[in-house]
């Protein structure tokens, strides 16, 4: 156990953390909605630090991230636990754990030995991913500290519930120290409240001010929408995603709209048909989004990056395998077009 940061004492022993959106106020001896944070005698503390379940090398493509450092590969972790609930998560074994069967588990490694496997597998970056970073915050501060030491970029794979003082002490505002956050991938899992309140246990507002905040923070941000069919699949909130991103985040930003399967809780309906997915690829085209992406939907040809001045190929990819590259100094071989985004070659 560690004591976490970001909290508040209130009266009668009871604190109020103020990590991510929830803002839970807890009672002595109780947990909050995420379950890895406990209030012990006034005192919050967080039951998941330097204990991650999963530890792996991935393709930086995997996150998804296709415009920082392509080709390169990420050390993942992630602990157990999770601040949301939704219904079609796809590692709900370990991000629902300590809710659904009261369990916290995992390997001991401090962040010194974090950073020390990046370095022995040759990772361009760290990535906190898997289940929601927000909720093991302080080892994932602890070890971007020492990754951004080491030359090592830190990445959040997030579902964008956090607080703005959470970024603010991430990226040094206040505290003085150098951003320790590059890049995240956001899912923004649908454009109605209803659907976040229902499915996910949360709000919308909160995650479109993080996104927007990340940006004003300088992190590197894509985004990803998981497209469910009678959920989030209607043409008007589709529009609304690729409006809201061209015109609050800018059309720079990388769209990923990705294929859903059933799993966990709902499977009350099929995989996302391919014309539903080109749909939204189309919307993103014609809101003047310059990067959009489709997953989970092999041979679609639909995961290249095109420059968005010409219309040439800069990068070819094959699921996770990145092939062809037409990148010369960051930008377009033929026309000279700057490619978005960070590490482009």
């Amino acid at each position: 156990m560690k004591e976490a940061l970001l909290y508040e004492k209130l009266a009668d022993e009871r604190v109020q953390c103020n990590l991510c959106a929830h803002r839970c106020v807890i009672a002595p001896g109780r947990k909050g909605i995420c379950q890895v944070r406990e209030n012990r005698a006034g005192v919050l503390y967080t039951l998941v630090y330097g204990i991650p379940l999963s530890q792996a090398v991935d393709p930086i493509e995997k996150k998804p991230l296709f415009h920082f450092y392509p080709g390169s590969t990420a050390f993942s972790i992630a602990t157990v636990g999770c601040n949301f609930r939704c219904e079609f998560c796809q590692n709900a074994d370990i991000s629902q754990m300590p809710r659904d069967r009261g369990q916290i588990v995992g390997s001991q490694a401090s962040p010194q030995e974090v950073v020390q496997s990046a370095e022995r597998y040759g990772s361009r970056s760290i990535a906190y991913t898997y289940t929601e970073p927000t909720i093991f915050f302080e080892y994932s501060y602890d070890i971007a500290r020492l990754a951004h030491d080491a030359g090592i970029a830190s990445v959040y794979v997030t579902n964008g519930y956090m607080t703005p003082e959470m970024l603010d002490l991430f990226q040094g505002r206040g505290n003085g120290h150098e951003p320790w956050l590059d890049a995240a991938n956001v899912d923004l899992k649908a454009f109605r409240d209803e659907t976040y309140r229902k499915t996910c246990g949360a709000r919308l507002q909160p995650v479109l001010d993080s996104l927007k905040h990340m940006r004003e923070l300088g992190v590197w941000v894509e985004v990803t929408t998981l497209v469910v069919p009678d959920m989030n699949d209607s043409e008007d909130e589709l529009r609304d995603i690729a409006q809201f991103i061209a015109t609050d985040l800018g059309v720079e930003v990388p769209w990923h709209v990705s294929r859903f399967h059933p799993d966990y809780k709902m499977y009350d309906r099929g995989p996302t048909p391919e014309d539903t997915l080109r749909r939204a690829y189309d919307l993103g085209r014609d809101a003047g989004l310059r990067y959009v992406y489709v997953g989970n939907v092999p041979g679609a040809r639909l995961e290249d990056t095109f420059c968005y001045n010409c219309g040439q190929m800069l990068i070819e990819r094959r699921g996770f395998r990145v092939g062809r590259r037409n990148i010369r100094a960051g930008a377009c071989t033929n026309c000279g077009t700057s490619v978005d985004g960070v590490g482009m070659g």
